[in-house]
C-alpha cells in the first residue's frame, strides 16, 4: 500500500450533525482519489463557535465554519477566496439551490470564502405522542405559545447565544429592522419590548433552560416525556430520523405574531472553508465542491447525518421521507431568514452581547441598560476592528 502524496486535516463540530458526514464525504472521496488523505477531527459546538478562527487556519486546511467569521477572513485574508478557484457555473448553481440566504451568507467583499454545506435556523419542534396524550393543538401565535409555556409544557435553549438570537428574532417581529446605523442595534423601546417579551415567556419555562443550547434541548426532549414543544431552537433533522432516539421529534414553522406573520428566526448552517495556508489547494478544492455538489448533498451527505445546504436535498421526496418531513416542514422559516452581521468585529460583539442578554432574561433589571449595553458593544466592535 502506496502512502498518499496529499493529506488534508480539516476541524467541525462534535455532533453526528456536524461530524460524520464530513468523515464519510472523506472516506468516500479518498477512495475515488487515493492519493489523497483527509483526516477530520471535532471540537465541542461551544469551543467550535469561540475558537479564533486565524488560529485553527494555521492548523488545519478544511474548516467547518459559521458564517460571522468572513467579515474577518475577508479583512486578514484567512481563508482562500473560493471563486478563484471554483467554475462561476458551479457557484451559479450552489446560488440558485441555496435554501435562503445560505449561499449569500459566505459571500463578502466580493468573495466566496466558504460553501453552504448545511442549512439550518431555528424552528419549532414537538413531540406528537405527548400533544395528542394531552389534547393539546400546535401553538399557531405568541399568544398560544405563552398559554402553552403557562402550562409546564415549553422549553427552549437560552445559552447566551441562542438569547440573543432569540432577541434578534422578537425585534424583527416586532417591526423594526437590526444594525440599521453605526450606532444602535435596535431602537430602544422596541428592543425593551422584545426583551420583556422573551423574559416572560421563559418565566414559565423550567430554569435548566439557561443551561441548555439546541442538541440539549432535543436530548431532553428525546430522552424524556416533560417537554412537548419548543418554539425555537436551531433545526436538526437527526432528531427527526428513526432510530436517533428513543422518541421522534416532528419540526415545524414558527408562530406568528401580530400582523407581521410568522416569526423570522436567525440564520445558521455552516460553510466548508479553506485555509489561505493550504499547502494543496486544488485537491482541498475538488473535495469542498464534491461535498457541496447537490447530489452528493441529498444522498451521501445526508445519510450519514448531514444536514444539507443544497435546495435539492431539501425538496428531495425520500430525503423528507426518512425525516418526518424535516426539510419541507422548514423550509419556508428557513427561506425567509435573517442574516446576522458580518463585518470583522461582529464576532466580539456577539461574544459580549450574549451573555448581556441571558443575564436580563434570567435575572431580570432594566431592559432599558441592557439595550444601551448592546449599542455600547455594537460601537465598541466596529472602532475595535479599525484599529486592529
Amino acid at each position: 500500500m502506496t502512502t498518499p502524496a496529499v493529506k488534508l486535516r480539516g476541524i467541525t463540530w462534535n455532533h453526528t450533525r456536524g461530524y460524520l458526514p464530513m468523515v464519510a464525504t472523506a472516506q468516500r472521496f479518498s477512495e475515488v482519489h487515493p492519493q489523497m488523505e483527509i483526516r477530520w477531527e471535532k471540537r465541542s459546538l461551544q469551543e467550535f463557535g469561540d475558537f479564533p478562527i486565524n488560529r485553527l487556519a494555521e492548523e488545519f486546511d478544511l474548516l467547518v465554519i459559521d458564517h460571522p467569521f468572513v467579515g474577518y477572513a475577508a479583512a486578514h485574508r484567512t481563508l482562500l477566496p473560493l471563486d478563484e478557484y471554483l467554475p462561476q457555473s458551479f457557484l451559479a448553481d450552489q446560488a440558485r439551490h441555496s435554501v435562503g440566504k445560505s449561499h449569500e451568507s459566505y459571500s463578502y467583499d466580493g468573495h466566496a470564502w466558504a460553501l453552504a454545506i448545511d442549512a439550518a435556523t431555528p424552528v419549532s419542534s414537538c413531540r406528537p405522542d405527548l400533544l395528542d396524550r394531552d389534547g393539546t393543538a400546535l401553538p399557531e401565535t405568541w399568544e398560544e405559545l405563552t398559554e402553552l409555556a403557562r402550562r409546564g409544557a415549553v422549553a427552549l435553549p437560552a445559552i447566551p447565544i441562542d438569547s440573543l438570537m432569540n432577541f434578534y428574532m422578537l425585534c424583527l417581529a416586532l417591526g423594526d429592522d437590526l444594525f440599521t446605523n453605526a450606532h444602535q442595534v435596535v431602537a430602544r423601546d422596541l428592543g425593551v419590548q422584545a426583551l420583556s417579551m422573551l423574559r416572560e415567556l421563559l418565566s414559565f419555562c423550567p430554569a435548566e433552560c439557561f443551561q441548555l443550547n439546541p442538541i440539549a434541548t432535543y436530548e431532553a426532549m428525546t430522552s424524556s416525556d416533560s417537554i412537548a414543544y419548543c418554539p425555537f431552537a436551531y433545526g436538526y433533522s437527526n432528531y427527526s430520523r428513526p432510530g436517533y432516539a428513543r422518541h421522534l421529534i416532528q419540526f415545524g414553522d414558527l408562530v406568528r405574531h401580530g400582523d407581521k406573520g410568522k416569526l423570522c428566526s436567525t440564520l445558521g448552517g455552516t460553510g466548508l472553508a479553506i485555509s489561505a495556508r493550504c499547502r494543496n489547494k486544488k485537491e482541498a478544492v475538488d473535495y469542498a465542491r464534491f461535498v457541496a455538489e447537490g447530489e452528493c448533498q441529498r444522498t451521501l451527505y445526508f445519510e450519514s447525518g448531514g444536514q444539507p445546504g443544497h435546495r435539492l436535498a431539501w425538496e428531495d421526496a425520500e430525503v423528507n421521507q426518512a425525516s418526518l418531513g424535516f426539510f419541507e416542514r422548514t423550509h419556508p422559516a428557513s427561506d425567509r431568514a435573517y442574516m446576522r452581521p458580518r463585518y470583522d468585529g461582529y464576532l466580539d460583539f456577539q461574544d459580549k452581547a450574549g451573555p448581556a442578554v441571558q443575564h436580563y432574561l434570567q435575572y431580570g433589571g432594566n431592559p432599558a441598560a441592557v439595550i444601551e449595553q448592546l449599542d455600547r458593544l455594537y460601537r465598541d466592535s466596529q472602532q475595535e476592528a479599525i484599529q486592529q
